[in-house]
């Protein structure tokens, strides 16, 4: 968004401002994609097979993944299906959102991209809680 932030100025500045409001759109266009859909509340027996059949019925989906653990392999809980058109994507977000898969009752929505760049991990560099090391009071230590 932040790339077409700067192109709406610059193209501004040179006098082009009949063709900004397209350009623009175009660009939001391209970078949201609404053909991968959220998925949580799945049931641990969920994998990637039964969440495509799932959804499958709503048109040609291009990948479905449930995440797991990279430790122990379990499933998280949720995962992702990608369509290879928006339209089946909706349909299948407002046929799907609160239904039953497998025992659980399922969430669906639009996925939100991941912004680039490191990952944080809190506020407090990843130590044990946001009192210091240890993660006692101020009245429990000797300072």
């Amino acid at each position: 968004m932040a790339f077409s932030s700067k192109l709406g100025s610059l193209l501004r500045q040179n006098g082009q401002t009949p063709m900004i409001s397209s350009m623009l759109n175009s660009l939001r266009c391209m970078s949201t994609s609404t053909k991968k859909l959220f998925i949580g509340g799945l049931s641990y027996g969920t994998d990637d097979q039964s969440l495509r059949e799932a959804f499958s019925g709503f048109g040609d989906v291009t990948e479905a993944r449930v995440i797991t653990d990279r430790d122990t392999g379990r499933s998280r809980g949720f995962g992702f299906v990608n369509f290879a058109d928006d339209e089946s994507a909706s349909n299948a977000l407002s046929a799907m959102d609160g239904q039953e898969l497998q025992g659980r009752n399922i969430r669906v929505s639009y996925a939100n991209e991941r912004p680039s760049g490191p990952r944080s991990f809190g506020n407090n560099g990843g130590f044990g809680g946001s009192r210091g090391f240890g993660g006692g009071s101020r009245e429990d230590s000797s300072f």
